[in-house]
């Protein structure tokens, strides 16, 4: 039936080859997600009779240096098709529609524009080898010189001052400066009051200048790389920046592509290529790419290519997706996610690849994204402002006080005015007599209104922005260095990805925490089977063949074997190897689906022993690794993979099995399956996933009781804590092979509504499966999980663990955590109708009331006491109660529970049960995870927090902090988040109170010259003060100063409380703080005063006694409340007195300020 036709594998995700492998020579028609098999086999190649393969010959496999061993493993991500939420920008995705947090069918919304029907207003052309036609007038594309700086000579002052200048406190002083520059406000000397905004201005300019240099000269080395790009025939070196859209480019192994560019040959014979995309999207893992079967044989490494032209979208910022459709002799082949390679990606364990620009320099996907996080800032700095704007208001307030005492004193003194300087008519202190310029009582309280702004403008703390910068800098170095948050395992140290919200660290209430790879390891072993309804977990299975060296097999005198050893059960083992039995049939069905039904690459890794090498399983799920290593464990090992075919080992003996097509997961289907020509000429999907779906597919109807078994094993599995996966497979016959093939290659040549056509083709033949049987793998705790929650919830944070997997699982890992106690009330919501949930959530309200009521009257009424709530509820549930009426009641519900738990949520519902709190109490919330599904719940949360963990490190980069283990949260909140909050809120408090002090001495000053705003402390002296004077011992304090030890915060969590009630900084201690100025400036201005009353010292003398006596007071005043004194501290604090003895000096000594005496 199939010989000689063409034969198109699946779209989704075509299976990955094993480097370094040597290629069966079959041709690939097609290298998207999809691979054909083009000519008919010759003798050497597989032979296809009735539309089954039969058994090829087997082929030895080679050897991988011990090098390669650094690779960490393979991603097949950019095949999907389907993608239900994107990250990483709204200009991938299409529609308006906004995002539902409870949306059952997230991810059948919209497709993103990469899967939209291509038109001519929306397409790019780009002509193969013909950069001048591509770029030709109106029509020429972005240049592929990129920058990432933000400014140039010319516009950098204009540019950073508008930038500078968004702070409001900024405009404030721009306009204090110009007023005095005016003859008639003129109260300091025009320089002096220029000189505190121009030295923060200055300094946040030399910093923003540091970094932006350091900008260009990353985008000077990118921009003058070298790139072998095809010109007359040849390939030549160019610049980066030279490379032009529709150029042919050749990348050899190990270098990086200098643009996005789409595969049109490789060093493969079968196109394929592998790349590493750490520097787009954190990756380690290998991700595949392919090359067109089309453009593969034009030998374009010789440079004989052209008359190619690609239709492709426009430049968007999804990276996960691409749509274009290429004309090659008078054919369109379309081009998907997997033919193009990104801009910053690393071509791996491939010789070369050629391909063409297509999108170039700032229209790169890279660079689309080449933008922060969203800017987070604390809530201490939001009420900073609050208080501000209320300094502000009292700077009015005593400005027109003053204002009005001074229009009463002129009133009261109108007819004496003509014999005082300056309210005569006539100036006589020239020889010239000139009239004097007086503006009448009117205008003169006006002025006098705006000159009191001016004398008493330190009342708004402008030091205290850079203040609080470099404090927060000297904090997170702290954080950094602490050994208590370095994870030797990766050896890595915590990470500071966010300098503004140190402080929010120490304010924290709720904690929502992913569960798999953020609680537990992320490192999965394979557990217990259910094999025909046979449960192969009875205690007894914990041998391993051979002792402790496993399975193994020999080849041409070389031994192999798997790199991890897993426990194996005896009987399943020796029903393994009676493959003639119907037992043994059912347990050799089921171990095949384990080795075959995955995306893993097998490489081989040289040991000590050069007789003995290893097998190593990469791949991008930790979960289909352990099914591999298992199988292997029991004598089915995978030891090969091609772009057509996979070598498993069965018992010693080589069998090939030919990849006819590979559906792979999706978050709506829950399953993947593999489409296999078998050595015995029979072609099988093998389909794993999860129970929910798996159940709906399975045909019962062949044997309900081992289906029942089964269902009964997986519930044991579960309630052990441990991931289950169940494992069916159908046997095609020759018309459903055909007809599934037809309706592939439909679905996928398809221009428009090509992922929904793919996803029914993909339902299609996954159904009406036969049952084989069930997997149980465990994941781990992390270390010091179940106290770090402990500690958690002694210090008052509600923890809720929001995870994917199935409601038995997360129960039996909340116990083993600590999230749960068996004195908690469980409280269980899964539910299927919007009804069903408000009757739920009616029903858990009124038993907390009575829960309460009985603890009410039985301890004397103290509350609920022991009687503590866990919330257990589903994603299903929230699918009826998120964005609805019910969303109240859920969270008067969950407020009150000690646990909550949400299991089989979705990445939006994880986000929406952040909000769900955010939008509903002042409560700061933290959200930590490790995987891209966690990104959108860090986001939303106030504090994101990324575990490096075996999911990449989307969620690493999406955050504000990151660590390598969940403990680490102690450490960060009880220790530095406690500090941090403390230091921060009396650093404020601290700088309102200094300058307000200074203000107060200003004003009673004010009381004994007639409100005529003359001033004793010299202008220099005055703005000296925040700048010089007593800024450096508040950052010194800020940034070491301890109320409590690291022992004694560990001991007693619950000392982490008084950053969740605000004890360190709220309106309260504001108003005493301005209280507590009044009278210690009265001291500071009347105990000078009185002891020099009678004296014949003048009023510039007095100025310099009253601010040293305001410099002494307030170190003295921090120099009292400082708990942990170091050397740098005394240095800091006693210094800026002597330096402001010596300023002071110096100030009075120079002839040319004013001041001079």
């Amino acid at each position: 039936m199939m010989k000689g036709s063409q034969q198109q594998w699946p779209f989704l995700v075509p299976p990955p080859r094993t480097p370094g492998k040597e290629e069966l020579p079959v041709d690939i028609d097609s290298s998207i997600p999809v691979s054909s098999m083009s000519k008919p086999y010759s003798d050497s190649q597989i032979e296809m009779s009735g539309g089954f393969v039969r058994n090829p010959s087997s082929h030895s496999i080679q050897s991988k240096s011990s090098s390669t061993h650094s690779i960490k493993g393979v991603s097949f991500r950019e095949g999907h098709d389907l993608n239900p939420v994107s990250y990483g920008s709204r200009g991938a995705s299409s529609g308006s529609n906004p995002v539902r947090y409870g949306s059952r069918g997230a991810s059948s919304g919209g497709f993103t524009s990469s899967y939209k029907e291509i038109n001519d207003e929306d397409a790019r052309l780009v002509y193969v080898n013909d950069p001048g036609r591509t770029n030709q007038k109106g029509f020429k594309f972005a240049g592929n010189s990129i920058r990432t700086s933000k400014y140039s000579i010319l516009t950098f002052l204009p540019r950073n001052l508008f930038e500078q200048f968004h702070r409001i406190a900024y405009i404030y002083f721009l306009v204090i400066a110009i007023l005095n520059q005016l003859p008639q406000l003129a109260v300091f000397g025009r320089e002096a009051s220029i000189l505190p905004l121009a030295m923060v201005l200055f300094v946040t300019a030399v910093k923003d200048a540091y970094e932006d240099y350091r900008r260009h000269r990353s985008d000077r080395i990118e921009n003058n790389r070298l790139a072998s790009v095809l010109v007359n025939g040849e390939f030549e070196d160019k610049k980066w920046k030279d490379i032009c859209v529709g150029e042919v480019i050749k990348v050899s192994g190990n270098q990086t592509l200098p643009c996005d560019m789409v595969l049109l040959s490789t060093s493969d014979t079968t196109g394929v290529a592998y790349v590493q995309t750490t520097n787009l999207d954190g990756e380690s893992n290998l991700k595949t790419r392919y090359a067109k079967q089309e453009t593969q044989m034009k030998a374009p490494v010789e440079g004989n290519i052209g008359g190619l032209l690609i239709k492709c979208e426009k430049p968007n910022r999804n990276i996960y997706g691409f749509q274009a459709n290429m004309e090659i002799d008078g054919k369109r082949v379309s081009l998907g996610p997997s033919n193009i390679i990104l801009r910053g990606c690393e071509l791996k364990n491939t010789d070369w690849v050629v391909g063409v620009a297509v999108y170039a320099g700032k229209e790169t996907k890279a660079m689309l994204n080449n933008a922060g996080a969203p800017s987070k800032r604390s809530r201490l700095e939001k009420r900073m402002n609050k208080e501000i704007i209320i300094l502000s208001i009292f700077l009015v307030a005593l400005c027109t006080v003053v204002s009005i005492c001074h229009g009463a004193w002129l009133r009261r003194h109108r007819e004496e005015l003509y014999l005082m300087q300056f309210y005569r008519k006539y100036d006589y202190s020239e020889p010239e007599v000139e009239k004097y310029e007086y503006y009448g009582w009117g205008m003169e309280i006006f002025f006098v209104f705006l000159m009191s702004i001016i004398v008493f403008q330190v009342m708004i703390p402008i030091s205290l922005y850079i203040s609080v910068e470099l404090v927060r800098i000297g904090q997170a170095y702290f954080m950094i260095q602490d050994d208590r948050m370095f994870d030797k395992s990766t050896n890595s140290r915590f990470q500071c990805r966010a300098l503004n919200i140190n402080e929010d660290l120490g304010q924290i209430k709720y904690v929502f925490s992913d569960k798999t790879g953020t609680l537990t390891e992320n490192k999965m072993e394979f557990q217990c089977a259910s094999v025909g309804g046979v449960d192969y977990d009875n205690g007894k299975d914990i041998s391993t063949e051979d002792g402790q060296t496993g399975y193994s097999v020999e080849v041409d005198g070389m031994v192999l074997r798997p790199k991890m050893t897993v426990k194996v059960g005896q009987d399943l083992l020796n029903l393994s190897k009676m493959e003639h039995t119907n037992e043994g049939k059912h347990v050799y069905d089921f171990l095949v689906a384990l080795a075959a039904c995955n995306t893993i690459v097998p490489l081989t890794v040289e040991t000590s022993d050069p007789a003995i090498k290893l097998i190593e399983y990469q791949g991008e799920s930790p979960d289909e690794q352990a099914l591999a290593y298992a199988a292997a464990s029991y004598g089915f090992m995978l030891v090969e993979r091609s772009s057509g075919h996979i070598v498993i080992d069965i018992q010693g003996k080589r069998q090939r099995f030919n990849v006819l097509g590979l559906h792979e997961f999706d978050s709506d289907r829950k399953r993947m399956s593999v489409i296999v020509g078998c050595p015995d000429q029979t072609a099988k999907v093998f389909v794993k996933g999860a129970d929910t779906t798996m159940f709906k597919v399975i045909d019962k109807s062949l044997n309900l009781n081992m289906v029942n078994a089964t269902e009964s094993h997986l519930h044991s599995y579960s309630s052990k804590g441990l991931r289950t996966l169940v494992i069916g497979m159908r046997e095609l016959s020759t018309s459903e092979f055909e007809q599934w093939q037809s309706s592939y290659e439909s679905a996928s040549t398809a221009l428009m509504g090509r992922a929904k056509l793919l996803h029914k083709v993909a339902n299609n033949v996954e159904s009406n499966l036969k049952l084989l049987g069930a997997s149980g793998i465990e994941d781990k705790l992390q270390q010091g999980v179940p106290e770090a929650i402990e500690s958690l919830r002694t210090a008052g944070i509600k923890v809720w663990v929001l995870t994917g997997d199935k409601q038995e699982t997360a129960i039996s890992i909340g116990y083993s955590s600590k999230l749960l106690t068996s004195k908690m009330t469980q409280i269980v919501i899964n539910n299927n109708s919007k009804d069903s949930c408000r009757k739920n959530l009616d029903d858990a309200l009124q038993l907390y009331k009575k829960l309460s009521n009985v603890s009410h009257s039985n301890d004397g009424g103290h509350g609920v006491g022991t009687n503590q709530l866990a919330l257990i509820i589903d994603g299903t549930s929230l699918v009826y109660i998120l964005e609805t009426e019910l969303e109240e009641k859920l969270f008067e519900l969950a407020s009150k529970c000690t646990a909550v738990l949400c299991c089989r949520v979705a990445p939006l519902q994880k986000a929406g049960i952040v909000a769900l709190i955010k939008n509903r109490t002042d409560d700061m919330t933290l959200a930590i995870g490790d995987g891209a599904n966690d990104v959108s719940m860090i986001q939303k949360a106030d504090v994101g927090i990324g575990i490096s963990g075996q999911e990449g490190r989307q969620a690493v980069m999406a955050s504000d902090f990151s660590m390598g283990q969940f403990r680490f949260l102690v450490p960060l909140l009880l220790i530095h988040g406690h500090w941090n909050y403390q230091r921060i809120s009396y650093m404020i408090l601290y700088n309102f109170y200094r300058n307000v002090v200074l203000v107060f001495v200003l004003f009673w000053y004010v009381l004994f010259t007639g409100f005529t705003l003359t001033t004793a402390i010299t202008d220099w002296s005055s703005v000296l003060y925040s700048v010089i004077y007593t800024s450096l011992p508040t950052i010194v304090v800020g940034i070491l100063d301890r109320d409590l030890g690291r022992g004694t915060l560990l001991k007693y969590p619950q000392l982490y409380g008084s950053g969740q009630r605000g004890e360190s900084y709220n309106g309260k201690l504001f108003w005493v703080t301005i209280l507590d100025t009044m009278w210690q400036s009265v001291a500071a201005f009347f105990i000078p005063l009185a002891a020099y009353w009678d004296s014949t010292v003048g009023g510039s003398a007095l100025g310099d006694l009253w601010i040293l006596a305001v410099v002494i007071l307030v170190n003295i005043h921090l120099a009292m409340d400082v708990i942990r004194w170091y050397t740098i501290t005394h240095i800091a604090i006693w210094g800026s007195i002597l330096v402001t003895f010596i300023c002071v000096m110096i100030i009075d000594a120079l002839p040319f300020l004013p001041g001079y005496w």
